[in-house]
């Protein structure tokens, strides 16, 4: 079973944190990912770095742009992840856009995907129906989970078609606006969580944008298996340092 499949089965509210590889500086992301895991968190989004990231806030934007220039690539994020999975057993996603995997070819990212030990892959900017019909089976064969997005504006015959196609999370944004930009959920968003909630859709859900803090994971969890936090720790490291990833932990759970 896939490590994402086994996680979600565990009963209490998952912590998935999300960074930039090659942030602060090149060689911090196998680091960053160990301590995390020691602090307890429950799953890791790698972001890989692009230089038009739609989805992004000004924060992941500055972080991106920074690994970037740090010499930050699909294949150096490879190497460094070459031996992780002799210290870390919680799933890792490579969060990216799509952009750099056509590049680098679709059957090839997967492929290496598989030799490093990633169980699955966030890609914003990949259409569901694209997906299904042109790269399902290949992220299959070698053994990775898509997470596909729901935003407010997603209609339910969508939300029912991706539920259909997807097998681990869905990864639900809590508004329609880019990463790290608001602060608290209102009674609109609280609504949209539990109408998401009510749809009981098979596979569970885990919300991210907007959480970076025990009162906004509190919020995002009443109804949904987890939530992932971004903006706010890569805010914490870039003040405080890459060794202070247990604070951070122990003030959102």
């Amino acid at each position: 079973m896939n490590r994402i499949n086994q996680k979600l089965n565990e009963d209490h509210k998952l912590l998935s944190i999300y960074f930039t590889a090659g942030y602060p500086n090149t060689n911090d992301t196998a680091t960053i990912i160990e301590s995390l895991e020691k602090s307890g968190v429950d799953m890791l989004e790698i972001g890989l770095p692009f230089s038009d990231p739609l989805a992004d806030g000004p924060t992941i934007q500055a972080s991106s742009t920074e690994a970037l220039k740090n010499g930050m690539t699909s294949e150096l994020l490879f190497e460094q992840l070459k031996d992780i999975r002799k210290t870390v057993s919680i799933p890792l996603i490579i969060m990216g856009y799509f952009n750099p995997m056509l590049q680098y070819g679709v059957e090839a990212f997967c492929k290496k995907c598989q030799d490093v030990g990633i169980d699955g892959l966030i890609i914003p900017d990949l259409p569901v129906d694209v997906y299904h019909s042109e790269y399902k089976s290949t992220f299959e064969k070698y053994g990775l989970i898509n997470v596909l997005l729901i935003t407010p504006q997603t209609s339910e015959e969508r939300i029912r078609y991706i539920d259909s196609v997807s097998n681990g999370f869905i990864y639900m944004v809590s508004s329609a606006s880019v990463t790290g930009s608001s602060s608290g959920f209102g009674e609109e968003q609280t609504n949209y969580f539990k109408r998401i909630a009510d749809m009981k859709l098979k596979n569970p859900q885990i919300v991210g944008f907007g959480i970076s803090d025990n009162e906004t994971f509190t919020q995002a969890t009443q109804y949904a298996k987890g939530a992932i936090i971004g903006s706010a720790f890569i805010k914490h490291i870039t003040k405080n340092g890459v060794n202070s990833t247990e604070n951070f932990v122990k003030s959102i759970l």
